[in-house]
């Protein structure tokens, strides 16, 4: 069995490469050639910190596999990370372990690279300003994956946190050329903005159906739990609501499932997944003037299709250690 550090993974698997990668993985599982059961979801403790379960097989390229996730919010007061990831791969023939990796990384990259074929289908063709709420890696990643794919005139940040902001901010001059500005407010963030990527961490609406203009898209990254939920009632209401995975959609995305539970719509308000979208199963827009949600839950078919490329190219670059176990 193969080992890979995050720095060999890194070394492998550059963000950019995952684009293309993510794009067809997401294609592969609207049309039926990947088997992902939900993800299973453990609270951990009496803060209920946070321990999931992602498996997923893939037809082409074959590969099998699983990550185990962690977010665990009280490391941040002890300098550690509070999302912790591996990855495992399994041998698709022999079911034999075939390398374990990290996955703190990949997540960042392949979580960035979805959001990336979001803007590549949903935004509109001319999209100048880009508003990013939040300050941490999430946030890091999505500048540099989409500030390649979209030429943005402006990217606008805020958080809750100033000095975070602020060290933000500073650092996204070396993962884009395109000026960063701070915003005061969320307010001043969001409006006029063509996209925006919600990558907070909060369980409570950070955006407000009134700031956001028509033909706006919004990738939203947080309320990956029933009980979180990052925008607006209203505004899951007046969109177009496109998700990564239908099934998984309707019971961890808490903007969907509180709106559902409060009567504000039904399950047949999400138009599709991005992968019929990718597919040309379903319009990603029906006007110019839609304003379109891209709810990105995170899969595992994104992990194992990541982890598979960097395995391959590990071998072939003899990177990594050999174990036996």
């Amino acid at each position: 069995m193969l080992v890979l550090s995050e720095a060999e993974v890194r070394e492998v698997l550059p963000a950019a490469d995952l684009v293309d990668i993510m794009e067809h993985a997401l294609g592969a599982f609207s049309s039926g050639q990947v088997n992902q059961p939900a993800r299973t979801a453990v609270a951990v403790g009496p803060e209920r910190a946070y321990f999931g379960v992602m498996p997923a097989s893939i037809s082409t390229p074959a590969a099998v596999g699983a990550k185990l996730v962690t977010v665990f919010a009280g490391n941040a007061a002890q300098g550690l990370p509070t999302h912790q990831a591996v990855i495992l791969l399994l041998d698709p023939e022999t079911g034999a372990p075939a390398a374990v990796m990290d996955g703190r990384y990949i997540t960042a990259a392949r979580t960035a690279a979805v959001s990336a074929v979001a803007v590549r289908h949903l935004a509109r063709g001319v999209s100048a300003v880009l508003a990013i709420l939040g300050s941490g890696i999430q946030a890091r990643s999505h500048v540099g994956s989409l500030c390649r794919i979209q030429h943005f005139r402006e990217v606008r940040a805020w958080s809750p946190t100033s000095e975070h902001l602020a060290r933000f901010v500073e650092d996204a001059a070396s993962l884009t050329s395109t000026a960063v500005h701070r915003a005061r407010t969320a307010e001043e963030a969001v409006r006029g903005a063509d996209v925006i990527v919600l990558a907070t961490s909060s369980a409570t609406p950070v955006v407000r159906d009134t700031w956001v203009g028509a033909g706006t898209l919004i990738v939203s990254l947080g309320a990956y739990r029933p009980e979180m939920r990052e925008m607006d009632p209203g505004l899951v209401a007046r969109a177009r609501v496109i998700v990564d995975s239908r099934m998984a959609a309707l019971v961890e995305a808490g903007d969907i499932v509180q709106g559902i539970r409060e009567g504000r719509f039904t399950a047949a308000h999400i138009a599709g997944e991005i992968g019929e979208v990718i597919l040309g199963r379903v319009p990603g827009r029906s006007s110019p003037d839609d304003v379109v949600i891209f709810k990105s839950l995170g899969m595992a078919v994104e992990d194992v299709a990541a982890a598979h490329l960097a395995y391959r190219r590990a071998r072939e670059k003899g990177l990594g250690q050999g174990i036996t176990i």
